[in-house]
């Protein structure tokens, strides 16, 4: 994100940690929506990390991001997420709270996607409830991107109705995944993530 937008978004209410939780959940959705791009695996390349979890996962993508070509990292995406048939992992919320795809929770998902104004992108055929469809929500409620601001206690609903009930779950099947070396720091970043979130929301709704 440019520096301009950043001012821009801080001046619109949006706090600068706030900005930073959404810019994680949108490079989740990058990395989980489709086979990422050339693009997107040179920005990878350039992912700078820390002592934390998420710091000690992201070097090492970026490491693997500098290794390996983006044709292999495509290929990997599709053995893990399309297959022939099915790929190894299914990142929808239904199917890892019921064991079936478009089941109660993405029905109960676009109950509220409707009450807070959150329309279905044209020309997406997954479900809603898939995991980058989820993070790009999230980052959207976060950044104030539907029609108004939304709170912390606000975000926190959202999180615990859709998201807390599996994505650690889906996030640790990724990092141990058979066919996932490219996305196994992904799932790493995500469970770590999540967790985060999940423990800061708890602080949220308990203070």
């Amino acid at each position: 994100m440019s520096e301009n937008a950043l001012k821009a978004e801080k001046s619109a209410g949006v706090q600068e940690e706030d900005l930073l939780r959404a810019n994680l959940y949108e490079f989740l959705a990058t990395l989980l929506r489709v086979e990422p791009s050339d693009e997107v695996v040179l920005q990878v390349t350039e992912l700078s990390g820390d002592d934390t979890p998420i710091g000690q996962a992201s070097s090492t993508l970026a490491h693997l991001a500098q290794k390996m070509d983006a044709t292999s990292v495509r290929n990997e995406y599709v053995s893990l997420f399309i297959g022939v048939g099915r790929g190894e992992l299914l990142p929808y919320c239904s199917y890892y709270l019921t064991g079936f795809l478009n089941e109660k929770p993405l029905a109960k998902l676009r109950q509220d996607m409707a009450a807070i104004g959150i329309a279905r992108a044209d020309g997406v055929k997954d479900p809603e409830d898939h995991i980058a469809s989820l993070c790009d929500m999230m980052a959207g409620l976060i950044r104030g991107q539907f029609n108004r601001p939304f709170t912390l206690a606000e975000q926190a609903s959202f999180f615990k109705k859709h998201i807390s009930p599996w994505a650690g779950l889906f996030f640790n099947d990724l990092e141990s995944a058979k066919n996932a070396v490219f996305y196994a720091p992904v799932g790493s970043i995500g469970k770590a993530f999540m967790d985060i979130e999940s423990k800061s929301f708890d602080m949220e709704l308990s203070g």
